[in-house]
């Protein structure tokens, strides 16, 4: 029977299924970061131990501070110090605050090698869906779930549905994968994706580079997916190749072999399909404070009053009052306060080199901060000469961590201003207490940061790449 990548990933993980439906997965990869302190808790409550503690790595990025030479809070700092002393009592591998591995766990992770087709991956954190680009079923959990791979190196899950989203043809110029994942969630709603876990599939996802594979199954979670894959090919295999906890030589070769099977039968069916023309996708942004309300930079934030249903027009009525925006009125050109490069979505090599091409030789007229993926990012960012651009354009220059993505250590859009960022979700006050977030490709926010309001990347790069 044909099945799809899905299908068999879940399969080749089940231990067993009880009456109900409900299976018993056995996890590959358990990822932690200091806010997993709740699930060593437990630990110690029932005085239990790790069941393999050689499947479980531990990084500090949720709530470290940005500028290091600042410090941070003593709450904060007693979280750093908690993931030590627990990773350090159950014999767990930990890469701390100033280790030269450092990063937000979805860049330094797979940087590592760590992140393999076919694997399970779980972390407390729901843009865990970001390493399924190798072709991994990962997704996050809560702590009281955390804790339960922590003891059991398993977890109960009830089997997803499966969608597949298919989009062929060749993206246009300055269109990212970012604008693919913003198209797809306008497409089908924040809730679109509810229940199921998706297979990326078509030429233009084929066509984007591992990086990009990443930002796109990070969003899976902004559709309301479970979590969100790509099938692992020769751009997997080539990115793989030589990282430090990658299989290497003959070994490589053996599993690359294996690898390949990885992909979902000819005759498989998905309970859901959905499809879009990649060469329709243009430079997308959000308007409002969903993800789902996103649209081409060249189009207007709609008018709720020409909505037939009454409970979305109320939402969007009041988005586009939170926002600060008039029914009609064109995106670009809507004026934004400051910008932020980062985050899990947004914050590798490929996204700061495309900020860059537009950044090179220009002034940004509103401030901003650029924070990379992590430490590997930043030292490579440095060497290209990357933060020289950033810093001569008037941009700050920080270190790897999540940032003002959750609106941490001080790295926060102040109340009422709009900020035009690379991150994954713009619900109210996310970036800090009355902030008004529009999502957007690197690209976008650079444009975003020359002209001082919310612009097409396009013409700024002509003649860069």
């Amino acid at each position: 029977m044909d099945r799809t990548i899905i299908d068999k990933l879940w399969d080749a993980h089940v231990v067993t299924t009880r009456p109900d439906g409900t299976s018993l997965l056995w996890i590959d990869r358990h990822l932690l970061h200091e806010g997993s302190f709740l699930a060593f808790d437990q630990l110690t409550e029932r005085g239990a131990k790790v069941a393999h503690p050689e499947l479980s790595f531990a990084i500090a990025d949720h709530y470290v501070p940005t500028r290091r030479k600042l410090g941070t809070t003593p709450e904060i700092a007693n979280m750093v110090e908690q993931l030590e002393a627990n990773t350090a009592r159950h014999g767990i591998r930990l890469v701390g605050l100033d280790d030269p591995r450092q990063g937000i766990v979805h860049v330094a992770v797979p940087e590592q090698g760590l992140t393999l087709p076919g694997l399970t991956v779980v972390c407390g954190d729901s843009h865990t869906s970001t390493h399924g680009a190798f072709g991994a079923y990962a997704f996050g959990i809560g702590a009281s779930e955390v804790a339960h791979v922590l003891m059991t190196q398993t977890l109960w899950q009830k089997k997803p549905r499966t969608m597949q989203v298919r989009i062929e043809g060749a993206l246009g110029q300055g269109v990212t994968a970012k604008d693919i994942a913003l198209s797809i969630i306008a497409k089908i709603g924040a809730d679109g994706a509810a229940g199921h876990a998706i297979e990326y599939a078509g030429s233009a996802v084929r066509g984007l580079t591992m990086e990009g594979r990443m930002t796109l199954c990070n969003l899976s979670i902004e559709a309301g997916g479970r979590l969100g894959l790509v099938a692992p090919d020769e751009t997997t295999f080539a990115w793989l190749k030589g990282r430090p906890a990658a299989p290497a030589g003959d070994l490589f070769d053996k599993a690359c072999e294996d690898w390949s099977q990885l992909r979902s039968d000819p005759g498989s069916s998905f309970d859901r399909a959905v499809s879009l023309d990649g060469a329709e996708i243009a430079p997308t942004i959000t308007w409002g404070v969903s993800p789902e309300h996103a649209a081409p930079v060249t189009a207007t934030v709609p008018n709720p009053d020409a909505i037939a249903d009454e409970a979305r027009a109320a939402a969007v009525r009041d988005a586009i009052a939170y926002m600060g925006l008039t029914p009609g009125q064109p995106l670009d050109g809507i004026r934004v306060d400051r910008v932020f490069i980062g985050s899990c979505t947004n914050s590798r090599i490929e996204d700061l080199r495309a900020a860059a091409a537009i950044l090179a030789g220009r002034k940004a007229k509103v401030p901003g901060l650029v924070s990379p993926g992590s430490s590997s990012v930043k030292r490579q960012a440095e060497e290209e000469g990357l933060d020289r651009i950033f810093r001569e354009a008037g941009l700050e220059w920080a270190d790897s961590g999540c940032s003002m993505c959750v609106g941490m250590n001080g790295d926060i859009v102040p109340p009422g201003e709009r900020c035009a960022s690379t991150t994954n979700r713009n619900f109210k006050g996310r970036q800090g207490p009355g902030s008004r977030t529009h999502l957007m490709s690197p690209a976008m926010v650079a444009a975003a940061a020359v002209t001082g309001h919310i612009a097409d990347a396009r013409p700024l790069l002509a003649g860069r790449t």
